[in-house]
């Protein structure tokens, strides 16, 4: 698998993910979703962002999985494990990713392409800073972004942040204090 290729039973982990993401927008949360899946393919566990909806700056997909894990699997499970989320991980994430010894990353677009869309808006900087998974965990198997899913993810984040340019009122504005890195969380 390439950084922007993956099979079909991943492209359809990395497409839950994504409509992961769409339930978040929808119920007012920045569009991050995230689905955990075990050695043998099938899905562990599967998670939104919920940072408004819980008012809980920490409520990132990808944490709320760790969590999962860590209560579920043992050592040599977690290991087996690969995360598909809508974005690349945010620090905190990826730290407690690392911390918790979770296998590889299929994420939809990068933190970079995060850092670019939110700046493009005129979305105000996060207070951390947006950083490579890689940059946090040394040595983990991260494979991404996937262009298709990523313009998908654009949209919502757009939709997102400028609910006006679209007729589409999430209730949201721009709101920085979500945590993806930029935003919130996949890659949060």
């Amino acid at each position: 698998m390439t950084p922007t290729e993956a099979s079909d039973a991943g492209l359809r982990h990395l497409e839950r993910a994504v409509e992961l993401a769409a339930e978040a927008l929808r119920a007012g949360d920045e569009p991050f979703g995230s689905v955990l899946v075990g050695a043998d393919g099938q899905v562990l566990a599967e998670d939104r962002n919920r940072v408004r909806s819980l008012a809980d700056r920490t409520r990132h997909p990808e944490f709320a999985l760790v969590r999962w894990a860590l209560d579920h699997l043992t050592e040599p499970e977690r290991a087996a494990t690969t995360v598909y989320t809508s974005g690349e991980h945010c620090p905190m994430c990826a730290a407690a990713h690392g911390w918790a010894g979770l296998g590889r990353v299929v994420y939809a677009h990068s933190a970079a392409q995060l850092t670019t869309w939110l700046t493009e808006l005129g979305v105000p900087p996060s207070p951390v800073r947006c950083l490579p998974i890689q940059e946090v965990v040394p040595g983990l198997e991260v494979y991404g972004p996937v262009p298709a899913l990523a313009e998908r993810m654009r949209e919502m984040h757009r939709r997102f942040h400028r609910p006006a340019d679209t007729g589409t009122d999430t209730g949201t504005g721009t709101d920085t204090g979500t945590g993806a890195g930029m935003g919130t969380g996949a890659g949060a």
